[in-house]
């Protein structure tokens, strides 16, 4: 792992810290930015697609048990950590690298009764858990590119299996991924059609919530009342996702 303060660095297949301007990112085998840190904001989501992933908020304001499959800084982790003190998170992070950039660069608190960080392979924990959790949390990319065995039609299959009632899965895909479309469809598939997006910057996002029963938009319309204040208090725009989302009948927009 290379840290380096300052402007750009050599290319190379591995971790790389860097910072300038009071930004640390997080880099893995490319240009690509894994994570991003404000040096004077650390527990606060500085990436617009991690804001965006916040949006289950929508569905369940208050979760009891949160999964992440990939840690990157841990961005999540921190947010959640401070802002729900009642909801317990999991990570599970394959790379230990990642791990330790996360812990020494990235602020990330050790673990506690609240926050556990599990070194394991995502795609089996979750075959090994089923019914265990609230809420999936699920961004998994090896240096630019989406991970193929987190994104398979089986791992779609084991992350329904491993919602509680009401759960919801909430995938970051790279819009301009070659295997996009056929990410969606196997996400459409594996819930029965129980899906929605938000489109960040320009799809180089495309944030999806995937349901595990249906009246997911019912749920929403529930939510509506509440979401202005909700985002005031955490600095998400709770209310913009809500009048952003789209349903898996319009996926048409995606494909342009």
């Amino acid at each position: 792992m290379r840290l380096k303060f300052g402007k750009r660095r050599a290319q190379d297949g591995g971790l790389e810290v860097t910072e300038e301007r009071g930004l640390r990112v997080l880099h893995l085998g490319n240009c690509a930015i894994q994570s991003a840190m404000r040096m004077n904001r650390p527990y606060d989501l500085e990436l617009a697609y991690t804001r965006a992933m916040m949006g289950f908020l929508m569905f369940n304001p208050a979760p009891q048990d949160v999964l992440m499959i990939g840690l990157g800084g841990g961005s999540h982790a921190k947010f959640i950590h401070k802002q729900f003190p009642a909801t317990r998170v999991t990570a599970v992070e394959i790379n230990p690298q990642v791990i330790a950039a996360a812990r020494t660069h990235f602020a990330l608190p050790p673990d506690d009764e609240r926050l556990t960080v599990i070194e394991a392979d995502g795609a089996l924990y979750m075959r090994q858990h089923p019914m265990s959790t609230d809420i999936i949390l699920l961004d998994g990319f090896d240096s630019g590119n989406q991970v193929e065995a987190l994104a398979t039609q089986t791992f779609y299959a084991a992350c329904r299996r491993a919602l509680r009632p009401g759960g919801v899965l909430v995938v970051n895909l790279w819009g301009q991924d070659s295997g996009f479309a056929e990410y969606f469809a196997r996400l459409t598939r594996a819930f029965d059609g129980e899906t929605g997006w938000i489109s960040v910057q320009h799809k180089t996002n495309v944030i999806v919530f995937a349901f595990g029963e249906p009246g997911a938009a019912t749920r929403l319309e529930r939510m509506r009342p509440q979401l202005a204040g909700m985002s005031k208090s955490l600095g998400l725009d709770l209310s913009g996702f809500a009048r952003d989302i789209q349903w898996s009948d319009t996926i048409a927009p995606l494909l342009d």
